[in-house]
């Protein structure tokens, strides 16, 4: 096992930084060299300067500007023949349209980027590609599709001595076993994340590990101060890098805690201030379930049942339009929990089902992964445009970006 956590997605003259390192100071360091690239003429050292810039704005919430870095990054990749840039470039994107909501593009991206790392050699970038995959179809809640990748990639991790991806596999797992009731299992794979995260100088993963260990203890032992310490310990570090996701999260995860302790008022305040850090960042996902939690605290400080009905409905469909299956069982569960009903199937905001949610072999699937599902997309319905306007393949990808 490697004793330091490396960032593979900072490239070119940026290898040598930190994964630890400021979001802000990779952004600086990213346009610096990427005009330096830019005057010196190799498109191939604009793409891979292209990409930290990308994915830091991405990181910072600055979701408009990591759309134009990482498709300026792909541009250059493909003038250079770069087939390894063009992975990740795509890999970034992928990435970013999962943090907007876009499942069925992420899906998309992030096989067309995982294709591409297996035709240029870059295991790396595959192997990175194929996580994205997994990841947006465990975010979407489809776990029987996705949780065989899981396994296999944290193999593939440990066997090749990669802590960070390592730590992202037990942290996607421990997830997984959570949301299906497996709450001892769940919370051995985060402790082990976040022993590993630490040993490896991850500073990122131990946060996210720290939030998933807060959340199993609030959860399966009522240990509301030992949660809100380890929520407390995380948030430096996402102060510190300027992770302005994982603080939303954090924060949504401290409301949660706050709420199963009967901390309503307290649970609303922090609701709150989750979900205008997410629509700040537009982050689709991170906002609904701010906003579920905010319905539940206000319902139980006295909101009208009326009222609070008609906010679930509309978290309903908005979550059915989005695609997250999980989210919306949530939903689901507080008509119960709240003693109110749902609108009638079919009315508007309540919705059933959407058709637009996109399954993780849609267009896009894990490909050549023994045990994983089809070898590759389907030839009757091939990956679509960045536009979502028609099937291409992955060199004329680029021309729609």
């Amino acid at each position: 096992m490697q004793t330091k956590a490396l960032a593979p997605e900072y490239q070119g003259a940026l290898t040598k930084m930190s994964v630890n390192a400021s979001l802000t100071d990779v952004l600086a360091e990213g346009v610096r060299h990427l005009k330096q690239a830019e005057l010196s003429g190799s498109q191939e050292e604009v793409a891979r300067s292209g990409l930290a810039v990308a994915e830091a704005h991405r990181r910072l919430g600055q979701v408009e500007e990591a759309d134009r870095a990482w498709k300026a990054s792909y541009r250059a990749a493909r003038s250079a023949g770069a087939t390894g840039a063009m992975a990740w470039a795509l890999w970034s994107g992928g990435t970013l349209a999962r943090q907007r909501g876009s499942l069925r593009l992420a899906f998309r991206l992030l096989g067309l980027a995982a294709e591409l790392g297996k035709r240029g050699g870059d295991v790396v970038a595959r192997g990175y590609s194929l996580a994205g995959l997994a990841e947006t179809g465990r975010i979407q809640g489809d776990y029987a599709t996705v949780a065989t990748l899981h396994e296999q990639l944290l193999a593939e991790a440990r066997a090749r001595g990669e802590a960070r991806h390592t730590v992202w596999a037990l942290e996607g797992i421990a997830q997984i076993h959570r949301n299906t009731g497996q709450l001892d299992s769940a919370l051995e794979m985060f402790e082990e994340a976040a022993v590993l995260a630490k040993s490896a100088d991850d500073r990122r993963g131990r946060a996210w590990a720290l939030r998933g260990i807060a959340d199993i203890v609030s959860l399966r032992d009522g240990a509301t101060g030992r949660a809100l310490g380890l929520l407390a310990e995380a948030e430096v570090t996402c102060r510190e890098m300027k992770l302005s996701s994982a603080l939303a999260y954090n924060h949504k995860m401290r409301a949660n805690v706050l709420f199963r302790a009967g901390r309503y008022e307290e649970a609303r305040e922090v609701y709150e201030q989750a979900l205008g850090e997410f629509r700040a960042m537009t982050e689709p996902r991170g906002e609904a379930l701010a906003a579920l939690g905010l319905v539940k605290a206000r319902a139980r400080l006295g909101r009208d049942r009326a009222d609070t009905a008609a906010e679930l409905d509309e978290l309903r469909g908005r979550l059915s339009r989005i695609g997250l299956l999980n989210a919306r069982e949530m939903v689901e569960k507080a008509y119960a929990e709240l003693g109110v009903e749902p609108a009638a199937e079919g009315e508007e905001g309540g919705g059933g089902r959407s058709t637009g949610s996109a399954a993780p072999h849609e267009g896009a699937t894990p490909m050549d992964v023994p045990g994983t599902g089809p070898a590759a997309p389907s030839k009757e319905a091939p990956p679509a445009d960045a536009a979502g306007t028609g099937p291409v393949t992955p060199h004329e990808e680029a021309r729609a970006l």
